[in-house]
């Protein structure tokens, strides 16, 4: 998800991205979130890619948020336009462009909350991420990124969907915990957790994988993987 914040105010920008920054984080939702003082360089950068969120004051040196907006739906029809104001006046002008919201100056954390909630409701799911010490170094890691994860000597490796290999010293039910509640990963023993996303079969033992790798189950597990399996398969075909 990438979002705007479009403001000729540089503390305006600062505390909007912070507490966006807190939202999302405590939703454990990412997004890229890009900072513009003007319109002109908001429009140029959308231009390169899309906006999921923008948010335009509507007062601004050089073009208002009003204009800014008008220009974009030229050529984006699906960015989220969200409107801050001092003066909710401009209704008709929202309305034109298909603003989803309006904030008015001042507003606080809690307000960004409550949009945030309802326009992530609204959206495709974002897709979580966890943030984990690799290397002493703290790297933030998509769930989607993660292809299995295995426990071994006290280190947990990680292989990721680009063919990469991570190791991270962790407890593995700490590592474990948010992905169980995700319906893409199984926990096949008590230290390999694979993601259905690359697996390309289940052979009765073992998840076959899209590398071909195979990744046993332990024995207990098996009709309750095959099972999973097979609802991951009819879930993904009926999406």
């Amino acid at each position: 998800m990438r979002i705007a914040i479009v403001d000729d105010i540089a503390e305006e920008r600062k505390l909007l991205y912070n507490w966006l920054e807190n939202v999302l984080s405590r939703r454990s939702v990412h997004a890229d979130i890009f900072e513009y003082e003007n319109g002109e360089d908001f429009l140029a950068a959308a231009k390169e890619q899309p906006f999921t969120i923008s948010f335009l004051d509507i007062y601004m040196n050089g073009i208002t948020g009003i204009d800014a907006a008008v220009e974009l739906r030229t050529f984006n029809k699906d960015d989220l336009l969200i409107f801050t104001t001092t003066f909710p006046d401009h209704a008709l002008e929202g309305f034109r462009v298909r603003a989803t919201h309006y904030l008015v100056k001042p507003y606080n954390e809690k307000d960004i909350e409550i949009l945030m909630d309802e326009i992530l409701s609204r959206i495709p799911k974002p897709d979580k991420y966890m943030d984990v010490k690799v290397g002493g170094s703290d790297i933030r890691l998509r769930f989607r990124d993660i292809a299995y994860a295995e426990h071994f000597s006290h280190m947990i490796y990680i292989h990721t969907a680009n063919g990469k290999e991570l190791s991270t010293r962790q407890s593995f039910g700490e590592f474990v915990a948010p992905l169980k509640e995700d319906r893409r990963f199984f926990l096949c023993s008590r230290g390999v957790i694979i993601n259905m996303e690359y697996v390309a079969d289940f052979d009765g033992t073992a998840f076959v994988m899209n590398t071909k790798e195979r990744i046993s189950v332990s024995r207990s597990l098996t009709k309750s993987a095959r099972q999973t399996f097979m609802n991951f398969l009819f879930q993904r075909g009926n999406v």
